[in-house]
């Protein structure tokens, strides 16, 4: 006998929709975990296989009766009071769940602290659903490594498409949950592309905020200089409403001072369905014709919208900084000290403590951790742990004054622009270099049915405006197509 749903459930909820039900006692929060379990068991890990998960939270259920029933007793916390959210691999929780950053090494790591984010999710009444595959150590594995794999939990695929299309990372799992109705929101982290390339390629809304907005605390590093976590979701509300919940100071993360006074914990102001009009938009638009991730015509279109939206769009911006060649010291270097840092703190009885282990780890179970090898790893093993040599101090500043004062802060203020548009997610790098947020949003479907997107991207603490342009653009166009699973 088949299990019974709640017909509701068919639909896209989005986090309003969902707490209207909720208060009118038309569905609860525990019913919503079950569904999507059952659509996870269906559609993720039975008949198309999508694979975007890689562990449920055994408490869910629980967690969801527990807020059902404070929704009943003492009130509701907040808009995302029930609410099932899904949290990518390398952010730790403190539960039975593990934190391995797709890697076997760490498979049965399991962290004795929430990460700050994880504890503003939890005090702000959200259902920790589960982790989600996403690409190994955040692409740090493998110059050959297809986006969306690892050795822990496989390939994610794209939900709109067959197993060839790409599915785009690190966050693949993150932004294909939300994509395929697994999940009513989820988490990602970036370093470069990571959230935007997934929500470009698998049609939803991602937020890569400034760096510092969000505290790093309990996430397996990347880099110190770029890394960030970031909202997925279908809706620009939903983002917005996420994104919020998840900023605040952390004694344990400097970078979140400088956020003091200018991030947010509600952006639902910024959600003008007028945001466009009298708006200063600059196209940035390098794009060769030829690429698999560009439609012209569909850009185009974009550009239309915004204009017949009231936005004064400056076509062919310049970015002097756009086109040079960039030293990835910073990447390089800050990989091999945060992440052996990291490693070196884990409990004794974890397989590697430095990357150097991980390396042996891995040629040890060669056939099941090395499909596509470890070259990126063993680059970085030599490399020092001091952060003091030329090359590294040289390409940290060049990364910094390049990206913002001859990059995105000199175009935004040549041009006097509130935001640049880029076509899916061509600007990541220099907007992850300067630690610049930027929020992608769907832009239709190209004539084979692959989604396309573009991403706004401005100077710090710019979310609100960003947010606001996002919400009239979607408003405006409602491009978002749900995928066809079978």
């Amino acid at each position: 006998m088949k299990i019974k749903f709640n017909p509701l459930f068919k639909d896209e909820l989005t986090i309003q929709e969902i707490q209207v039900h909720m208060e009118n006692g038309e569905i609860t929060s525990k019913e919503l975990v079950m569904y999507y379990l059952f659509q996870i068991a269906n559609y993720d890990q039975d008949g198309p296989k999508i694979n975007s998960i890689l562990e449920i939270n055994p408490d869910a259920i629980f967690i969801a009766e527990a807020l059902d029933h404070e929704r009943k007793t003492k009130g509701v916390r907040g808009p995302l009071h029930g609410i099932p959210v899904f949290l990518k691999d390398n952010i730790e929780t403190n539960d039975s769940m593990h934190t391995s950053a797709g890697t076997l090494a760490l498979a049965t790591n399991m962290s004795h602290n929430d990460a700050f984010l994880v504890e503003k999710l939890r005090k702000a009444g959200a259902v920790i659903l589960g982790k989600t595959n996403m690409t190994e150590l955040s692409n740090g594995m493998s110059s050959e490594m297809w986006a969306g794999y690892s050795a822990r939990g496989g390939q994610v695929r794209n939900p709109y498409g067959d197993a060839d299309l790409f599915v785009g990372g690190s966050s693949s799992g993150s932004a294909v949950a939300v994509a395929a109705n697994f999940t009513v929101l989820s988490v990602g982290t970036e370093t470069d592309a990571s959230i935007l390339s997934p929500a470009t390629q698998n049609s939803v809304v991602g937020i890569k905020p400034t760096v510092g907005l969000i505290s790093r605390k309990g996430i397996i590093p990347f880099t110190y200089s770029q890394d960030t976590a970031g909202p997925f979701a279908r809706t620009v509300t939903d983002a917005a409403i996420l994104l919020g919940a998840l900023t605040g100071i952390d004694s344990s993360d400097p970078a979140t001072y400088k956020s003091e006074g200018r991030a947010q914990s509600d952006y639902s102001s910024c959600l003008d369905p007028n945001g466009l009009k009298g708006a200063r938009i600059g196209v940035f638009n390098p794009i060769p014709n030829d690429s698999d991730e560009y439609d012209e015509q569909l850009f185009r279109d974009v550009i239309r919208t915004l204009d017949k939206e009231g936005a004064m769009v400056i076509e062919k911006i310049d970015i002097p900084s756009f086109h040079r060649e960039w030293s990835w010291g910073v990447s390089l270097y800050e990989l091999k000290h945060s992440l052996d840092n990291y490693l070196s703190k884990l409990p004794p009885q974890l397989p590697v403590h430095s990357i150097s282990e991980l390396i042996q780890f891995n040629k040890g179970i060669r056939e099941k951790a090395l499909k596509y090898g470890q070259d990126k790893l063993e680059k970085r093993e030599q490399f020092p742990n001091t952060l003091r040599n030329a090359e590294y101090l040289n390409a940290k500043l060049e990364d910094v004054y390049f990206s913002q004062e001859q990059g995105i802060d000199f175009a935004l203020k040549k041009y006097g622009l509130d935001a640049i548009l880029f076509p899916a997610y061509i600007g990541s790098t220099i907007c992850a270099k300067a630690g610049y947020p930027s929020i992608a949003i769907p832009a239709g479907y190209m004539k084979s049915g692959r989604p396309f997107g573009v991403t706004f991207a401005g100077s710090a603490f710019s979310e609100g405006v960003l947010i606001k342009l996002g919400y009239a653009f979607e408003q405006a166009t409602m491009h978002r197509k749900s995928p066809i699973l079978s």
